[in-house]
């Protein structure tokens, strides 16, 4: 009998299958990170929360639910929140569209009530550092983002790979400086630009330049700008300097252990701005020991996958010229500080070496690097594609370790080359071949072959180097 009466007891406090939760307008709050905006629910309800852009906008989705009274009228006083509308889709759910000022980053969560008689939903907007503001223009409250369309992203429509390309010091800040003047700054910038060239051609990927011009930008500040636009890979380029005018060759860098200890530790104590370094879990609710848990599990992929990503590169750097370390090292660069993005620094060559500055003036050279990079950037994705990204286009990574065959050496070049326009064909360099020779055999001038590989007077082709073979005839 009390068995009985206890099942009736919880089929009663059970709400009625198919009955709408009712949702209403509690508040909003704004501080100096976020606003808050909080809805009073009738029970925990199943919602789905997404942007749109053009203008912005934060869209609500609550399943089976209906608006009890008034939305507020627009504001001019928010910094973020223009206002808000809602409509009914698909017959019987809620939308609320949040028109606002700029892009946010979105964190949503439902918690008991206070009373403990329903639930509220919780919807933060985060404001992105340095985002732009937009139109305070309102929308129409008539636009089909209250009705049926647009839905929000699919699950497992395919994005494309974003690649942060870090060209290092700029500004106030050349960097290391040459024997006879070349500027770090320079070096890096105009490699960084060769290297985003390449991706954005490559389908399935996209290069965010974190700096495109002469401009100082903090360390930390260039990590923020990364997580901000979700990069899938952060590359620092950078020349080495040194007082023995001897060193000479390249070095790939990732976080070292101690490094990314120290990081942990102020990310956990800004838990409420680390919120979305784990995946989506909210660690600002977290006890600490599980915070802690959940961001070294993360830090620990990020340096595996950091490594991954560095040793493909490095091995095909080493197929351009020496090296001055050949295994990845490890120090503590605050740009590889990300706790939730592959980083990795590329030392390209000793600034402080005469020989290697001429090098690195030379734009075949610069070019020559930005095909090594892209190519280990290319290999590491296909080997490990992101969740959601388009599988990168086919190079084989290599198996046998750093590059040194010459058909190993030929991938360096491969991976831009796939890229080009299906009006260039390649070739592969054997030994002998003179470039006069590979132009007069392939009936195109010498000027246009030198083009189109980034080939100025004196540069020397390499048995196993793969050429562009212009269009012209």
């Amino acid at each position: 009998m009390n068995r009985l009466i206890l099942l009736l007891l919880l089929l009663l406090s059970l709400p009625v299958a198919g009955s709408q939760v009712s949702v209403e307008y509690a508040g909003v709050s704004t501080d100096a990170e976020k606003t808050r905006l909080i809805l009073d629910t009738s029970a925990s309800v199943s919602h789905q929360v997404f942007t749109l852009d053009g203008p912005d906008r934060v869209v609500v989705d609550i399943a089976n639910a209906r608006m009890i009274g008034q939305l507020p009228q627009a504001t001019t006083k928010n910094p973020t929140l223009i206002g808000l509308r809602s409509g009914i889709r698909n017959q019987g759910d809620l939308r609320i569209v949040l028109d606002l000022r700029h892009g946010v980053r979105i964190k949503s969560f439902s918690v008991p009530s206070a009373d403990g008689r329903g639930h509220q939903l919780i919807v933060d907007l985060i404001r992105k550092a340095n985002a732009p503001l937009s139109s305070e223009h309102r929308p129409d409250p008539t636009a089909t983002d209250l009705e049926n369309s647009p839905t929000p992203p699919k699950k497992g429509v395919l994005r494309t790979a974003v690649i942060a390309i870090d060209a290092g010091h700029g500004g106030a800040d050349p960097g290391a400086i040459g024997p006879s003047g070349t500027r770090e700054k320079d070096v890096t910038l105009a490699i960084a630009r060769k290297l985003a060239s390449l991706v954005e051609k490559e389908p399935g990927m996209r290069a965010l330049m974190i700096r495109d011009g002469d401009e100082f930008i903090g360390l930390r500040q260039r990590i923020l700008k990364a997580r901000e636009h979700t990069a899938d890979i952060f590359i620092s380029i950078h020349a080495d300097a040194f007082n023995n005018t001897d060193a000479h060759g390249s070095s790939v860098y990732t976080l070292s252990n101690v490094g990314a200890s120290s990081e942990a530790a102020m990310w956990l104590a800004d838990r409420e701005n680390s919120a979305d370094l784990v995946g989506g879990v909210d660690i600002s609710a977290s006890d600490d020991l599980l915070a802690t848990v959940l961001l070294d599990m993360t830090q620990n992929a990020t340096i595996e996958h950091s490594t991954e990503v560095a040793s493909a590169v490095l091995s095909y750097l080493g197929a351009v010229g020496d090296m001055h370390r050949k295994d990845v090292q490890r120090a503590g660069f605050v740009v590889l500080k990300s706790p939730d993005i592959p980083s990795l620094l590329v030392e390209t060559a000793f600034i402080s070496n005469a020989n290697e500055e001429k090098r690195l003036k030379s734009n075949a050279h610069q070019q020559r690097l930005a095909q090594a990079i892209f190519a280990g950037v290319k290999a590491y994705l296909k080997k490990f594609p992101p969740r959601g990204v388009q599988a990168a286009a086919a190079v084989a990574p290599s198996t046998a370790g750093p590059a040194t065959s010459a058909s190993a050496k030929a991938l360096v070049i491969q991976a831009s080359a796939s890229s080009r326009p299906s009006a260039t064909r390649e070739y592969v360099v054997n030994s002998g071949d003179t470039l006069s020779g590979i132009a007069k055999r392939h009936r195109v001038s010498l000027p246009s072959l030198k083009a189109e590989n980034g080939l100025e007077e004196g540069d020397i082709i390499r048995a196993g180097q793969v050429l562009a073979i212009p269009a012209d005839s």
